[in-house]
């Protein structure tokens, strides 16, 4: 009998998956055809790109619906969605819960931070009660429509209450049903290391930020630890970031995109990759 095609049946066997941050439909079919089978819709990353601004909670429910049903035409990846706090209280959460999974969601990831929140990797964050978070929980869980659309639980504490205080509230939120457990910005590789065997019963997720609070591992690395899936969320946009300052200063200072061209795709190139001639060709079906 043939295992389930859920994201869940995926998480609980090895390799570990590894979810590169992506922030558009435009991100999302170039990892896509990278290969990649599962995505992570980054919260950062979205406000990077689309307000040019911080990872502070500016971002609203609304936004990262129209991120998600864009992606979602276009990609047959499954979703993994940076939720932030769920956008309010337990009320809010469960909304956001149906229109990320009517948008196309197959995973919801919710934080124990309060609003307005902080990206993970920067100072002073806060904290809602342990109690409120697994209320956030239990309503996320009540409002999804179909059992294959997980709810991830994420816990800021390791910054705020320290590395202890995360472990416990990490439990509650296993206890509450939660279906993935997140710990936020582990400082040190032994922290990692002690994730696993603290947290057993549901897989793990290791967010890994270039020049972030935790060391950055390898997927490999990650998988003997005992974390099912990791995430690179903003990474494409820091790429994309040095790419993009370096194309226009080379425009500015050659008044021409010549010497970059080695770097770029041509006009056919970017074509070719978004599928321009098949989808001429499928409009010419409708022609009479």
């Amino acid at each position: 009998m043939a295992e389930p095609d859920t994201l869940l049946a995926r998480l609980k066997r090895k390799p570990i998956v590894l979810a590169p941050g992506v922030y558009d439909a435009f991100t999302a079919l170039v990892a896509e055809q990278a290969a990649f089978k599962t995505l992570y819709v980054s919260g950062a990353a979205i406000a990077y790109t689309r307000l040019g601004r911080s990872d502070i909670g500016l971002v609203s429910m609304n936004e990262v619906v129209d991120v998600i049903g864009t992606i979602r035409d276009r990609v047959a990846a499954a979703l993994i969605v940076d939720a932030d706090t769920g956008y309010g209280n337990a009320l809010n959460v469960a909304r956001t819960m149906r229109l990320f999974e009517r948008a196309g969601a197959n995973a919801i990831q919710i934080e124990d931070q309060s609003f307005p929140k902080r990206c993970g990797h920067l100072d002073e964050k806060r904290l809602v009660p342990a109690a409120e978070m697994v209320g956030k929980i239990k309503a996320a869980l009540d409002a999804r429509r179909s059992r294959d659309t997980l709810v991830i639980a994420r816990t800021d504490a390791t910054g705020v209450e320290g590395f202890e205080p995360a472990i416990e509230r990490a439990l509650l939120y296993r206890d509450a049903g939660a279906d993935v457990l997140f710990v936020e910005a582990p400082k040190t590789q032994a922290e990692l290391r002690r994730i696993s065997p603290a947290l057993g019963g549901v897989p793990l997720l290791a967010n890994m930020v270039e020049g972030g609070k935790t060391p950055l591992l390898a997927a490999a690395e990650l998988e003997a630890l005992g974390f099912a899936l990791v995430i690179f969320p903003g990474g494409i946009v820091r790429a994309l970031a040095r790419m993009a300052s370096e194309y226009y200063a080379s425009l500015a200072a050659h008044g021409t995109s010549e010497p970059f061209r080695s770097r770029m795709l041509d006009f056919a190139g970017l074509n070719h990759l978004i599928g321009t001639p098949e989808l001429l060709a499928i409009g010419k079906r409708y022609e009479v």
